[in-house]
């Protein structure tokens, strides 16, 4: 069975310890290969070089090395190091796309870092491998046993949410994140349920009417189509435990809508889905973690959930 790509991330944060940690869960389920500086693991990691993808080590962690030109100090990002961070995930998609991978399991990046090094053009690893698979439109999705949940716009000031949010996008995000459910998550007839923007969902327009005069009007035509859509629903009322087991999946209108129930409910077990890629791409629900970098004490629950559902999507696309 061909393995799941872990692209490094930033050498610096936790991404490198994580990865070993996961491996370590994971070595006799499901085969894993690191593309990334060996020197950048943790000290005494027992790995395995390889320069075949195929070749996956039984007993040690499998690594297919990159030169990145040094080693790396937790918690003090090298902008140094930017090009083998970008090289890393430009190889590990060409891996997956070739069919050598199944999956891609990309570890958290320091955008920062990347446009001080390299110039990086994208505001995020979202962003790069949508170019890198020349695909136009991508969606995010937070995924955990409980709960998956999906903003239609992401990281914008909640002030510029209502003019972002356009029956265009919310269509746009709706038949990707059906199409995903039905092809990468097994689920025959995906339930979704749609999130109003405005407090009550508008109540009736009295308190906003981006429901009545857009989000409404596209559900209708996507329920036309033979979707199972609810919604617009009050979005204080969508995520209890009653609520949750009637859909699949909770299309939001905005980042916190979506983001605070999910992390609420499973903090450290949260995984980050791109949806509407040619391959699979996960990601744990974390950042860098520069602060407890190298410490010892980083929690691979996140990253040990997104390898396990990048191994499940694969399954269901096979």
């Amino acid at each position: 069975m061909q393995p799941i790509a872990i692209s490094c991330g930033e050498p610096a944060g936790i991404g490198p310890e994580i990865a070993v940690a996961a491996w370590q869960e994971l070595k006799g389920d499901i085969p894993l290969l690191w593309l990334g500086d060996p020197r950048h693991l943790p000290a005494g990691t027992d790995y395995h070089r390889a320069t075949d993808p195929a070749d996956i080590h039984p007993f040690k962690m499998t690594v297919l090395a990159r030169d990145f030109g040094g080693a790396a100090t937790p918690g003090q990002p090298n902008p140094a190091h930017a090009s083998g961070v970008i090289a890393a995930i430009a190889d590990a998609v060409a891996l997956v796309q070739s069919g050598a991978a199944r999956a891609l399991c990309t570890a958290p990046i320091h955008k920062a870092a990347l446009i001080d090094g390299a110039d990086f053009a994208y505001p995020g690893h979202t962003e790069y491998l949508a170019a890198l698979a020349g695909t136009d439109q991508v969606v995010m999705m937070l995924a955990c046993d409980a709960l998956r949940v999906v903003p239609t716009t992401i990281h914008l000031p909640l002030a510029e949410v209502p003019t972002a949010l356009t029956a265009s996008l919310l269509t746009d995000t709706l038949l990707i994140t059906h199409a995903a459910l039905r092809r990468d998550f097994g689920i025959a007839k995906p339930r979704i349920a749609v999130a109003g923007l405005n407090p009550h969902a508008g109540e009736d327009g009295k308190m906003g009417h981006e429901e009545i005069e857009m989000i409404t009007p596209v559900l209708h035509a996507l329920r036309a189509q033979g979707m199972n859509i609810t919604g617009p629903l009050s979005a204080d009322t969508m995520f209890h435990a009653g609520a949750r087991q009637h859909y699949d999946v909770a299309v939001c209108m905005y980042h916190d809508q979506a983001l605070i129930p999910i992390k609420t409910l499973d903090f450290s077990g949260g995984v980050n889905v791109t949806l509407g890629l040619p391959f699979i791409r996960t990601s744990p629900d974390h950042g860098t973690a520069f602060d407890i970098a190298g410490k010892g004490i980083a929690d691979a629950t996140s990253m040990i959930a997104a390898i396990r559902m990048a191994a499940q999507m694969a399954d269901a696309r096979d």
